[in-house]
């Protein structure tokens, strides 16, 4: 068995400041730690740079998408005439394709990337990697196509990572946790341990919501989680209203979680 693709221990490769068993850990839920991408900060400081300066927070999603159309030059691939026939596709285009289906060609390029950058390894996609041979050979034809079909969406998800976290450090500074709720129809599919106040295991990106009415519309079992500040990717409302709207959607790394079962 290959377990560079069935085995949902994290990965020993990643470009981020923690190992990847540490921010997989139910220890990192209980005492979490800031938590980045090396050198982003420092290789994109002129956009850290322009948003320091800017008090208001819809200007500065504004901003931080601008300089995502500057830096990739977004829908000028289009009209690239040259050899390459790849296009740079805004990120606004892959969230909104793992809200539609996160088992689809945008969430295996998401799950590819976090893989890639935290050491978290998928653990389902159209099944449970580890178990299912089909399950791989979908995930593995789903990211090949995704990610061949684009460039530049990985350094962008970079960007949006960290400029999550420089929100909530700015907004909401000395916050360490958030809480969240995740519905779901197959909470065995979790590896639950311990009922209602158990440890499930998550995948590598999972989506979450904060209004725990709207967790019901998802699933027949709601979880309510403590989530790491540092384990958030995205949240509705990051970027500017007309891009990208959800239903107080967050994006949510991976890893063991202790969660609280809700009743109905």
């Amino acid at each position: 068995m290959d377990r560079t693709q069935t085995d949902s221990t994290p990965s020993v490769f990643s470009r981020c400041s923690l190992p990847p068993w540490a921010l997989a850990s139910q220890s990192f839920q209980d005492n979490p730690w800031p938590v980045e991408i090396v050198g982003v900060r420092t290789s994109e400081s002129r956009l850290f740079s322009r948003l320091d300066a800017c008090e208001d927070v819809l200007e500065r999603g504004r901003l931080f998408h601008g300089f995502l159309c500057e830096r990739f030059l977004l829908g000028q691939w289009a009209e690239h005439k040259g050899g390459d026939s790849r296009k740079a596709h805004d990120i606004v285009r892959f969230l909104r394709g793992w809200g539609a289906d996160s088992n689809g060609r945008s969430g295996a390029v998401l799950k590819s990337w976090v893989e890639s950058r935290f050491g978290l390894r998928p653990t389902y996609h159209h099944g449970r990697l580890r178990d299912d041979p089909s399950a791989r050979e979908r995930y593995a034809e789903d990211r090949m196509r995704g990610e061949a079909a684009t460039m530049g969406v990985a350094m962008q998800l970079d960007l949006l990572y960290t400029y999550c976290q420089y929100e909530f450090e700015r907004q909401r500074p000395g916050e360490r946790w958030v809480t969240l709720y995740r519905g779901t129809h197959d909470p065995e599919e979790y590896a639950v341990k311990g009922g209602d106040e158990g440890l499930v295991e998550l995948n590598n990106l999972s989506s979450f919501t904060s209004d725990r009415e709207i967790a019901w519309e998802f699933g027949s079992s709601v979880w309510e989680v403590r989530v790491p500040v540092p384990k958030i990717v995205f949240y509705s409302g990051l970027l500017p209203r007309n891009l990208l709207e959800g239903e107080c959607e967050h994006l949510v790394l991976g890893g063991e979680y202790r969660v609280r079962r809700l009743a109905w």
